[in-house]
């Protein structure tokens, strides 16, 4: 019973010292930039400048920094949490904010990251961000995504593309990986969907491996060098921006799309 007792409050001290030091950690290091407020979808002002600031400096976030704790912030929260090895999601709390802190020591805010800037003011497209590529990539996928690319993607854009071919179409002929890829890039193109690479791939409902988590799936070099044959002209598409699978296609909207051509399991329409 006394070697119980023992035991018990030593585990009490632990946790109390633990939370006692992410919190003096948070107080002397994170609070110089961010406040104690808890960051979720809704949230606005200065601490949300912050976060997209970091994340874009990270490669995780592509977006406007408008300050506005919308669904591409959460995205790359939560792309930036399950890349850290951290609970994924999309909250950002103390621990995140000192992970985040951690891993941009060297990030310097613009006008517009500090939500100084002028009226119309922003990134908008499909920006490199900082050009530090510091995303950490996947070491399945990693020299394919190294090379250059024509579109000035940046790397963070190239490996959450090679994610979402390898969650989409892993087990389709290379040319309909390719395809996949292709209708990404299509995508981006068109005024009619989201005008960076995240955005088309969380937009709601757009893709499959989103919805249910395959998108989180480390990606093989065949993924890896679909998105570089794409990004380097390949569109065996057909010039796409959609397709599905027709065994398990619940939409009947899908189906009124204009059909160009079928690879492996998927049709590719208009």
């Amino acid at each position: 019973m006394r070697n119980r007792l023992i035991v018990m409050t030593a585990l009490i001290v632990m946790l109390v010292f633990g939370t006692f030091s992410l919190q003096h950690l948070m107080n002397g290091k994170a609070e110089e930039t961010f406040s104690n407020a808890t960051l979720k979808v809704g949230s606005s002002g200065k601490d949300v400048y912050e976060l997209q600031g970091r994340l874009k400096y990270l490669g995780y976030y592509n977006g406007k920094i408008d300050g506005q704790f919308g669904t591409s912030t959460k995205n790359a929260v939560t792309w930036f949490q399950w890349k850290f090895g951290m609970k994924s999601d999309g909250v950002v709390g103390a621990k995140t904010k000192l992970k985040l802190w951690e891993a941009t020591k060297n990030w310097k805010p613009t006008a517009e990251e500090t939500g100084n800037a002028g009226a119309g003011a922003g990134s908008g497209g499909t920006g490199t961000g900082s050009g530090s590529g510091n995303t950490g990539g996947n070491s399945g996928s990693g020299s394919a995504l190294d090379k250059s690319n024509k579109l000035g993607l940046s790397k963070g854009d190239l490996q959450i593309m090679a994610n979402a071919v390898y969650g989409e179409a892993r087990g389709e002929p290379y040319e309909g990986q390719v395809a996949v890829a292709a209708v990404i890039l299509n995508r981006l193109k068109s005024p009619s969907f989201p005008n960076s690479i995240s955005g088309v791939i969380f937009q709601p409902g757009a893709f499959t491996a989103v919805a249910d988590g395959q998108i989180y799936l480390t990606p093989n070099e065949k993924a890896a060098q679909a998105v570089q044959d794409a990004i380097n002209g390949w569109d065996p598409s057909g010039g796409c921006l959609y397709y599905f699978n027709p065994v398990t296609a619940t939409s009947k909207w899908i189906w009124t799309r204009p059909q160009v051509k079928t690879i492996g399991k998927h049709i590719f329409c208009m």
